[in-house]
């Protein structure tokens, strides 16, 4: 007769959430469960997981039937750094090793698999960002004093080009042009960093992207073509309209700076309840509104992919790299997520963002009234 194995004490959302491999392993070093990465992991299903012995489906170069004998009996979690790990069926990868016993149930342990891969990914974002946060925060002080003697600059150039010759002036043109250039590199600076908290309220995304794609068409898109395809049943986002439109201007301009030669930009919206995010209060809460800005353009290089939302990283010759930073932080202010899926020949940024609240609703309803 088959042994009964207690449930494993699972927490929920945050268990299919978990972005690494996870197994629930029992005292008979049997697999209780499995999350949705240990799927991807195993290249399995949960189902065919659970009830096979952990060790059999997972080789890892350590001593594990020691290590988790002493999770147990310590009853505090081990960590196993830069060891070998594979399923039989791939590779072996560098993983580390976590293995915690459960509060509630001591004889089940959960395992989890951090590969190296992951950690030093997330290593250098860390990285980049710390110092792209001290990059920003110095720029800002700068700013308004370099601001000052460089249109001082621009405006003794100017004065001087009065009484050049042609061939002179060419210089004293040069001097403004590039000063104006700076100039307007500290103003996305300060924009960047000054930016007011979001006024939120109701907003419909389809007119926040209409107006978008028609201030782009009469200037920096008016190479491309944009074609919609809107999903006309999503309800309002809760949002700041304004940033909302610069969110969306700023990827359109993104999308045709990226297709110089002309090309195609789709606006596609549509509802999903898969993605959800916790908020700062630790709620988690349902992003369904999808907008998708999509271009045919040479895609992304690879190398910048993974930071291409840091500030000053840009796939551009002479890109600032804020707009996109801009755009995440925007996003961020929203409680929304953007990401990028980007290959040759397509690029898609999607923005996740939430419905507004049903009070929310019935105010502007009223005030329209």
């Amino acid at each position: 007769m088959m042994a009964l194995h207690p449930q494993p004490p699972l927490p929920g959302v945050v268990w299919a959430s978990l972005p690494l491999p996870a197994l629930m392993i029992g005292a008979d070093g049997l697999i209780l469960e499995a999350n949705p990465a240990a799927e991807d992991f195993f290249n399995l299903s949960a189902r065919s997981l659970i009830g096979q012995p952990a060790f059999d489906r997972l080789a890892i170069d350590a001593p594990m039937d020691e290590a988790l004998a002493r999770a147990r009996s310590n009853q505090s979690p081990l960590h196993i750094n830069d060891v070998d790990v594979t399923t039989g069926e791939r590779p072996p990868q560098q993983c580390t090793v976590h293995l915690a016993p459960m509060q509630d149930a001591p004889d089940i342990i959960m395992l989890i698999l951090s590969p190296r891969e992951i950690a030093d990914r997330m290593g250098r974002s860390m990285g980049v960002k710390s110092a792209a946060r001290s990059a920003i925060g110095m720029a800002e002080m700068l700013a308004h004093e370099i601001k000052n003697p460089l249109a001082g600059i621009a405006g003794a150039a100017q004065l001087l080009s009065m009484g050049l010759s042609p061939d002179d002036q060419e210089m004293t043109d040069l001097i403004v042009e590039e000063t104006r250039r700076i100039v307007k590199l500290l103003e996305q600076v300060e924009q960047f960093g000054n930016i007011r908290p979001p006024d939120r309220r109701p907003v419909n995304i389809h007119d926040a992207l209409d107006r978008a794609r028609r201030s782009a068409l009469v200037g920096f898109a008016a190479h491309m073509t944009i074609v919609e395809d809107y999903d006309p049943s999503l309800p309002p986002t809760f949002a700041d309209n304004d940033q909302l439109m610069q969110v969306f201007l700023n990827l359109i301009k993104n999308a045709s700076e990226a297709c110089a030669n002309g090309g195609t930009i789709r606006l596609h919206t549509f509802y999903d309840l898969s993605l959800r995010l916790r908020r700062k209060d630790g709620v988690p809460a349902a992003l369904p509104l999808q907008i998708e800005i999509i271009d045919d353009g040479p895609g992304i290089k690879p190398e910048i992919a993974s930071e291409i939302f840091e500030p000053f990283v840009s796939g551009r010759e002479n890109g600032t790299g804020l707009g996109l930073a801009l755009v995440s932080k925007i996003i961020s202010d929203h409680e929304g997520w953007i990401s990028v899926d980007s290959v040759p020949g397509r690029t898609v940024f999607r923005v996740s963002l939430p419905t507004a609240p049903k009070e929310q609703k019935q105010i502007e309803s009223k005030e329209k009234r």
